[in-house]
């Protein structure tokens, strides 16, 4: 007689698991929002940053240009004011070492005549014809040095005025005395004591006068 086998008392019963399915804890719908790139969208982001990067560039180097351009027409304008102050300043250097030079000139001249007048000789006939074949050597030598420092003078466009008659102006006069005199209004040069000199418009020495009162 067959005997059936014995269970084994205690032991839990085993269970045998045929295809478990694992159940995924994803979420669908999580996985449904995932972001999709888009390509021509970036390309037109990274175009608008170039280009506001180019404009920014653009005007810096604008402003860096208005900048350069502003200082180099000061710097022009400075060293063309440089320019003018040093030419008038050298122009002005050599009028007065001319108006220098002339009133050397000048006081030569005063002594000559001088001699002229200590010797009878008239001052506006020494200037012009022959020298006097009946004076000294000494006096034609005197002539002939005042009629070249004239030549000299009138080259350099000095000219003596003379002012007897007229008006006393204090601009071309400087009156030493004045004196009664009948028939002439007041302030008229009576007497020139000493020539004066000009050069166009410039007076280079005020002749020296007396002035009816």
């Amino acid at each position: 007689m067959n005997r059936e086998p014995e269970e084994t008392a205690g032991e839990p019963e085993v269970e045998e698991v045929v295809d478990a399915e694992v159940v995924s804890t994803a979420d669908p719908a999580v996985e449904d929002a995932v972001v999709v790139e888009d390509p021509v969208a970036e390309e037109a982001a990274a175009e608008a940053t170039v280009e506001s990067d180019l404009a920014a560039l653009v005007e810096e180097a604008r402003s860096q240009r208005d900048e350069y351009l502003d200082l180099a027409q000061r710097t022009k304008a400075d060293f063309d004011n440089y320019r003018r102050r040093v030419a008038a300043e050298s122009q002005a250097q050599i009028e007065r070492g001319r108006l220098e030079v002339v009133s050397g000139l000048i006081e030569a001249v005063d002594n000559l005549e001088r001699v002229l007048d200590a010797a009878g000789i008239d001052q506006e006939a020494a200037l012009g014809g022959s020298l006097p074949e009946d004076a000294p050597v000494t006096q034609q030598g005197v002539i002939v040095a005042y009629r070249d420092l004239h030549a000299v003078l009138r080259k350099a466009g000095v000219e003596a005025f003379d002012s007897k008659g007229e008006s006393f102006d204090p601009n071309l006069h400087e009156a030493l005395q004045a004196l009664p005199a009948e028939g002439v209004g007041s302030g008229v040069v009576l007497e020139v004591m000493q020539k004066g000199y000009r050069a166009g418009e410039n007076v280079i020495r005020h002749a020296r006068v007396v002035v009816s009162q």
